[in-house]
């Protein structure tokens, strides 16, 4: 996939974080794309989580400081995004955005943009303070994103993906499904957090869906300037989606990583095969109408 290199960039969707430092104890009441469980398994297999080197983004020192005001002077154009692995992130949040202002706009809602924050090693939140090594994540209490950029290359290094870009534009677009889910009330029919047919797996599993919708829409969705800003998103994109998905269900998690003993009670995020259901849904309707997760006992 490409970006048009004439699409212009908005980074007033994007606080840079990067190397501002901060407490990095575990934090609670976000939803993540792959969540504590990754943590718990990662400590376990290694006392903790080296975020790698040379992934692509800008790697920022303990004492350094990118700053918003940077991103905004280098990520202005999909010509930057094609460039600089950051920008693209930028690109991604606002195609993501675009979408869901229309799809809201369809409906006679009005969507209301959520932030999404980058940040190395910790962050606080309203949430809590957090690690990088709980992954990506979307707080309820601030409605924000929250995302160390490393965290791709660890979905590569750790987990076996094939990485790509569209395997970021998942994640970042499970995200805010997961915003959307906290605007539409959806994020309050959790009451069961455990378990196959849990409430916490069909909201997991629905922000999947709504990943994949987003995707359908993607080298349509304009930015303010009316140019679309995605290209040629190809069935190779797609497939890469797809595998991150499944590298990232509960199953897969629990039997490569946790020690092979697969324990449905503690299934939080769905099974890959489910996990790659409701996404390849999502993308095949195009329409979040579909996403019924809630709504049916057949999960996958």
């Amino acid at each position: 996939m490409q970006f048009n290199e004439d699409a212009e960039l908005d980074t007033s969707q994007v606080t840079d974080q990067r190397g501002v430092g901060g407490r990095v104890a575990l934090g609670g009441g976000g939803l993540g794309i792959v969540g504590l469980i990754i943590y718990f398994v990662l400590s376990q297999l290694g006392g903790g989580v080296q975020l790698p080197t040379g992934s692509g983004f800008s790697d920022v020192g303990r004492d350094q400081q990118v700053g918003s005001e940077a991103i905004k002077e280098k990520c202005k154009t999909g010509a930057d995004a094609n460039r600089e692995a950051d920008c693209r992130a930028v690109a991604f949040i606002n195609s993501i955005q675009s979408f869901w202002t229309d799809q809201f706009a369809r409906s006679g809602n009005t969507y209301q943009p959520a932030q999404t924050n980058f940040f190395s090693g910790g962050v606080q939140t309203r949430c809590g303070n957090a690690s990088s090594a709980v992954g990506p994540f979307y707080c309820p209490a601030d409605a924000q994103v929250y995302i160390d950029l490393n965290f791709f290359q660890e979905l590569q290094q750790k987990f076996g993906a094939t990485g790509g870009p569209f395997v970021e534009a998942y994640v970042l677009a499970h995200e805010y499904g997961h915003h959307v889910q906290n605007l539409l009330g959806t994020s309050d029919r959790v009451r069961t957090r455990s378990g196959p047919k849990s409430d916490a797996v069909r909201l997991e599993l629905q922000a999947d869906c709504y990943a994949g919708a987003w995707a359908n829409h993607a080298t349509t969705i304009p930015t303010a300037s009316g140019k679309p800003l995605i290209t040629g998103v190809t069935q190779e994109d797609i497939a890469a989606a797809l595998d991150a998905a499944a590298r990232i269900g509960d199953d897969f998690i629990q039997r490569e990583l946790g020690g092979g003993r697969i324990d449905t009670t503690q299934f939080t995020h769905g099974t890959s095969a489910q996990r790659q259901k409701w996404y390849t849904l999502g993308y095949e309707t195009g329409d979040p109408a579909r996403c019924g997760t809630f709504d049916t006992e057949n999960l996958g």
